[in-house]
């Protein structure tokens, strides 16, 4: 039974949803596996421009799913295996959402807990149902601390004083606070969740893809470097840019007074 639902829609945005809804979509090794499969198959498939990642039924994701039975290194320790199931599943999927040269859209349907979170913010845009909630399991459930990049996007995103409190305290985060305080890019009504993504991808696919995988990537940089180092960057990055048909393409429709027709 497939894990996940690849959706590739003419519009240009392709949908991977969770789909193990009677265990709110935990990550178990076939689902990691899957997800990065549909990665790839975004990055490489040129037809592409967004991708929009949910999940099905009431939850978005749980987390890991401590039953899955990941295969632990021979005569290790729990700890080595725990290390070990990060290693070759999930730390992996995260670089490779994080790292997409495409936009990612992650639209939050109900509970997300634990490394749901970090997979929910790999994302570049994220949208929540106004039902919806983020939740740090791992220090006071399981004696353990944030994991799936949760410990690197939280405190970039709503800084340390929260970060800390919501992972040592496990409090539900309400999908309205969590736009108010910047985790999120917006709250909407659980109805209209997938419409507003959707339509949010949609108008990303048809940019210029090549552009936002830039963007994404001086703007991963930008909290290691200096400034006089992010401005090199910058520079750097224009100079690629400005040599892309896209750029002419933009100047023209702007001097022309019509909708850029950009290339991917």
């Amino acid at each position: 039974m497939d894990m996940i639902t690849f959706e590739k829609h003419d519009t240009g945005v392709a949908v991977v949803t969770l789909n193990r809804p009677d265990v709110l979509n935990s990550m178990n090794p076939q689902l990691l596996d899957e997800v990065r499969t549909a990665i790839r198959q975004t990055r490489d498939d040129a037809d592409i421009g967004a991708l929009v990642v949910t999940g099905a039924g009431r939850g978005f994701c749980a987390g890991a799913d401590l039953t899955a039975g990941f295969t632990p290194p021979a005569s290790a320790t729990i700890g080595d295996g725990v290390a070990h199931s990060m290693e070759i599943g999930f730390n992996p999927m995260i670089r490779e959402l994080a790292e997409l040269p495409k936009p990612v859209v992650c639209a939050v349907n109900g509970m997300t807990a634990g490394g749901g979170v970090g997979l929910a913010l790999a994302g570049d845009i994220v949208f929540a149902a106004r039902s919806a909630s983020f939740v740090q399991v791992f220090g006071p459930k399981l004696a353990l601390v944030p994991d799936c990049g949760v410990t690197y996007f939280m405190p970039r995103l709503i800084g340390q004083a929260r970060t800390r409190a919501l992972a040592m305290s496990g409090d539900k985060l309400s999908a309205e606070q969590a736009a108010d305080w910047g985790l999120i890019w917006a709250c909407v009504d659980d109805d209209k969740l997938m419409d507003e993504a959707l339509a949010y991808a949609e108008k990303l696919a048809a940019g210029p893809t090549e552009a936002f995988g830039d963007i994404k990537q001086v703007l991963d940089v930008t909290f290691d470097n200096d400034l006089n180092a992010q401005l090199d960057l910058e520079k750097e990055t224009q100079r690629k840019r400005g040599n892309h048909p896209n750029f002419t393409e933009g100047v023209s429709a702007f001097m022309e007074k019509r909708a850029p027709n950009f290339s991917r």
